[in-house]
């Protein structure tokens, strides 16, 4: 019935929730390795996904990227270590995805896939979310106290959102996720403002040392992308801080 704590709530044409476990796993199965993806493979498959690239051309890419280093020299007796080498692949073909659907109507099919919740399961999302808020406030509030009230203040607006859910009928979950998408540029805003000099550099020149054998291969726009995912997803790490986007239900 609709209105019930157990409602299933569908969104038709929503893309993936679980695109970066899905290609997270086929690259673990490419690689033949149940590894840790690093900070830098996540930012390469968040940049994929913010530029629309479908997980279909991202699994082709992977594809041919591992044809490719396995005639390679460097791919004798040596696993390949990171999605990086595989950007050019997956670009060229998103490119040939793209060209394919030029003109053609819409397709029903993985991408086009409709995303499936409850509201009790988005409850307790959300609940999680904001105690790591609220925590992560409480922790920096002695230090910085700007800091802290800027993390309230998005643990407050999440509390807010969380009516949204006993809303009767079905659940607008665009309108929720433009909201949830909003909390997570501010608290990426706040996150880059706050954070010290010393935990900038730090970061940075992870990124420089995790890039540097990848610089060459990689497009300067997709390269500014992935940098820039990078830099989020460490201040997160550094700060305690969530993901707030149902694309990090799962």
């Amino acid at each position: 019935m609709e209105g019930t704590a157990t409602q299933t709530i569908g969104m038709s044409g929503w893309n993936y929730f679980n695109y970066f476990t899905e290609i997270e796993e086929y690259f673990w199965k490419k690689r033949g390795a149940h590894l840790l993806v690093s900070p830098l493979d996540w930012a390469i498959m968040e940049a994929w996904q913010k530029a629309g690239v479908p997980l279909d051309a991202v699994l082709k890419g992977i594809d041919k990227a591992f044809e490719s280093y396995q005639r390679s020299r460097r791919g004798a007796g040596k696993a390949l270590k990171s999605l990086a080498y595989c950007t050019d692949a997956v670009l060229e073909a998103a490119e040939e995805h793209q060209e394919a659907a030029a003109g053609s109507g819409p397709k029903s099919g993985r991408t086009a896939a409709a995303g499936a919740f409850s509201r009790e399961d988005l409850r307790s999302y959300f609940a999680k979310n904001i105690g790591q808020l609220k925590l992560a406030a409480a922790k920096c509030s002695g230090q910085q106290p700007g800091m802290a009230g800027r993390l309230n203040e998005i643990a407050e607006s999440l509390e807010a959102s969380v009516t949204l859910l006993d809303a009767p009928g079905m659940l607008d979950l665009e309108d929720l996720e433009r909201r949830l998408t909003i909390l997570d540029e501010k608290a990426h805003a706040a996150l880059t403002s706050h954070a010290s000099e010393e935990t900038m550099l730090k970061i940075r020149r992870e990124l420089d040392g995790q890039l540097a054998a990848y610089r060459r291969k990689m497009k300067a726009e997709q390269l500014a992308m992935v940098e820039k995912q990078f830099l989020q997803k460490r201040l997160l790490e550094e700060f305690g801080l969530p993901r707030l986007s149902l694309y990090y239900f799962y």
